[in-house]
């Protein structure tokens, strides 16, 4: 597919999102040097020897000259090895000319001229593409998410499922960098407290007890759990390829362990298959980053 249209319309959001859905995307390609591109054996490593191509061009490229790009994809469709067809992105005169002001970028055919100059001549150069075009998106009134989820409408392969990954971890120990959601246990009574418990962890049968005989531990985890139930379909939908859930307590050992652990249970009990990794499990407790014990509730 060839992706081409207007200079500030959304080219090069359209190949990233296609891209991320599992194209094989090429930008600013001299489309001259098409036949070679297609003789060329994908490499070994990848899993789709047959996944599609996307190859990005606008009047910036070299060698531009839509007769001959037409007369070079016709070239190409005729040795029926691959089917082609192209996406245009068009977008208003006036929707264009606030882009280029808000960004404070010149217009590439109005270097010394006002942009609309620029953007008047490009669309006259770029008629016969879109004339061909069999896919055209207006991106006047849209805004870049809604790009994006049109493209992905449009143009997603064989969806793979959101990656959940379920992260414990101690807030004395520092946060994850990459969490999606975070979800602080410290509420929670703290078993380091019972000298018992201290040397043990959320995994063991003793420490969840401990944990779940407070009060506030089943409403927590049932709104914690459908709270993931209704996000992770919204999530796939968005074609976001990883969720990474954190639980926290002050040190990482008990709490945060255990509510990992039983929200893993509960989700895969829904359907979901999250991974799970403790963070902070074999840290040394210590008292002094756990505070002072919080004396139980009557």
């Amino acid at each position: 597919m060839l992706v081409t249209g207007l200079s500030g319309a959304g080219k090069t959001t359209a190949l990233k999102t296609l891209e991320d859905l599992g194209w094989e995307a090429i930008d600013n390609f001299p489309i001259r040097l098409l036949p070679r591109l297609i003789d060329t054996p994908q490499a070994t490593v990848s899993q789709d020897r047959n996944r599609p191509i996307a190859i990005g061009f606008d009047t910036r490229t070299r060698g531009f000259d839509p007769a001959s790009i037409l007369k070079q994809v016709r070239k190409v469709e005729e040795r029926g090895t691959y089917a082609a067809s192209m996406l245009f992105l068009d977008c208003a005169g006036r929707e264009l000319q606030r882009r280029y002001a808000e960004t404070r970028r010149r217009h590439p055919m109005a270097q010394d001229r006002p942009a609309a100059a620029g953007i008047a001549e490009e669309r006259e150069l770029l008629q016969p593409l879109r004339r061909w075009a069999d896919s055209v998106i207006d991106t006047t009134d849209m805004p870049i998410s809604d790009l994006q989820h049109e493209i992905r409408r449009r143009y997603a392969l064989e969806q793979s499922p959101t990656s959940l990954i379920i992260t414990s971890f101690g807030f004395a120990r520092g946060m994850p960098p990459s969490a999606d959601l975070v979800f602080d246990m410290r509420f929670l009574r703290n078993p380091h407290w019972d000298r018992a418990l201290r040397p043990l962890t959320g995994q063991d049968a003793a420490v969840g007890a401990f944990v779940m005989e407070d009060p506030a531990f089943v409403g927590a985890i049932d709104r914690i759990t459908d709270l993931l139930t209704f996000l992770m379909p919204r999530y796939q939908a968005a074609a976001k390829a990883y969720v990474h859930v954190a639980i926290g307590c002050t040190g990482g050992r008990h709490r945060s362990v255990f509510v990992a652990e039983e929200l893993t249970k509960r989700l895969q009990a829904s359907g979901f298959c999250p991974t799970v990794h403790h963070r902070n499990l074999t840290s040394r407790p210590v008292d002094a980053i756990e505070g002072h014990p919080v004396p139980p509730q009557a």
